[in-house]
């Protein structure tokens, strides 16, 4: 049987990850500290952004898949499509010559939540224009992750991405959106991402953000009294789904949504799907059973991982597991179990792709009762 066809676009980077030593520490305060010199144990480096980590994951798992972005002619741009050329994924990216290569320096220290320094490069100037329409008609699938990482994609009220979103809709693809968080303080932090959203999820199938994320872009006060909350903590330590979950789904399906999954961090995911009459509206080229996918709700719990390295990619990875089992014919709730597990493969290696596993073995290891990381996030479900 032919593969789907699938586009993954959008922000592209390299990311620098130092291995630090387990120190016993738990604040970043105790760690770096100015005129300090801290030792690690080597780097990883390896590309990163949705369209490596989702794209190159989804052709690792057997989709057919196109990875479209834009990287400078710089030495970064170069490491970028040097490592993209092993998997015979670096024909469609953009060089632009008098650009910055994206990069991040991920600070994944032991015990505490990862920091990142990251500069957008090339992603900036990255529009509609720079997919072409024949591309979109050939595609079965479009994904399009980090729009809060990508300038144009935010600038005039997210005029280019809801016009990038318009066409693939137009060339009959089925869409995925992933989001990034955003500093408050930045342009992209105060950009009207509500309105943004408000007006692209019409035209999305599959949006797959983090909570967090969500809960900024679409409820600030929300998200303060949720940091109030935490403190200290992670975010997703301290919200459950019936105060805290399902009222931002309720806005999403508000707006349109047709299929939720919000990366939930650590405790899991949940997802969200709408009427029969609004799933029957997702392109027929994906093959999605309406009756099998209507009316869905439920918060699938992480498993228990192998090691715990770093989350780098974890979201990303897991959002390539769900699509490309979306694309096999599998259920709702077999996507999000293959979600589920992925995300726990993925953090027992230092990068996005290292640690992941083929399907059908993660279909085994789910039956054979692997065991659950925890109960967080269950309540109300």
């Amino acid at each position: 049987m032919m593969r789907k066809k699938v586009i993954v676009a959008g922000h592209i980077c390299l990311d620098m990850t130092p291995f630090f030593p387990e120190s016993g520490r738990s604040k970043v305060s105790e760690i770096l500290m100015p005129g300090k010199l801290v030792e690690t144990k080597g780097i990883s480096i390896s590309t990163g952004g949705a369209v490596a980590n989702t794209g190159l994951a989804m052709k690792i798992l057997g989709a057919d898949v196109r990875l479209m972005g834009k990287v400078g002619t710089d030495e970064i741009g170069e490491m970028i499509c040097n490592i993209l050329k092993r998997y015979d994924a670096d024909r469609d990216m953009i060089r632009a010559e008098k650009e910055p290569s994206s990069y991040s320096v991920v600070l994944a220290i032991p015990g505490i939540d990862r920091i990142f320094l990251h500069c957008p490069g090339a992603n900036d100037s990255y529009g509609a224009d720079d997919i072409q329409e024949e591309a979109l008609r050939e595609a079965d699938l479009f994904h399009f992750g980090y729009p809060p990482l990508m300038k144009k994609m935010y600038e005039e009220d997210g005029r280019e991405l809801i016009e990038l979103f318009r066409r693939a809709k137009e060339q009959g693809c089925a869409t995925s959106l992933d989001l990034a968080a955003v500093d408050p303080e930045s342009n992209a932090g105060k950009a009207n991402w509500k309105r943004i959203l408000k007006s692209v999820i019409p035209y999305v199938d599959f949006f797959v953000p983090s909570i967090e994320e969500l809960c900024y872009m679409l409820d600030e006060e929300r998200f303060k009294e949720w940091q109030e909350r935490a403190g200290d903590r992670d975010i997703t330590e301290v919200i459950d789904v019936d105060h805290d979950i399902r009222p931002l789904a309720d806005q999403c399906m508000a707006l349109g949504c047709k299929v939720l999954l919000l990366k939930c961090g650590v405790p899991g995911l949940y997802y969200r799907t709408a009427s029969r009459d609004v799933i029957d509206e997702i392109s027929p080229k994906i093959s999605l059973d309406p009756e099998a996918w209507a009316g869905k709700e439920g918060f699938e719990r992480s498993y228990k991982p192998d090691a715990i390295l770093s989350g780098t990619g974890a979201g990303d990875t897991s959002i390539a597991a769900y699509l490309t089992s979306v694309l096999e014919g599998d259920t709702a709730e077999e996507c999000i179990r293959l979600a589920a597990a992925t995300g726990a493969c993925c953090v027992s290696a230092y990068d996005a792709l290292s640690g992941l596993k083929p399907l059908e073995e993660l279909r085994k290891r789910i039956a054979d009762g692997w065991e659950k990381a925890t109960e967080t996030g269950r309540k109300g479900l």
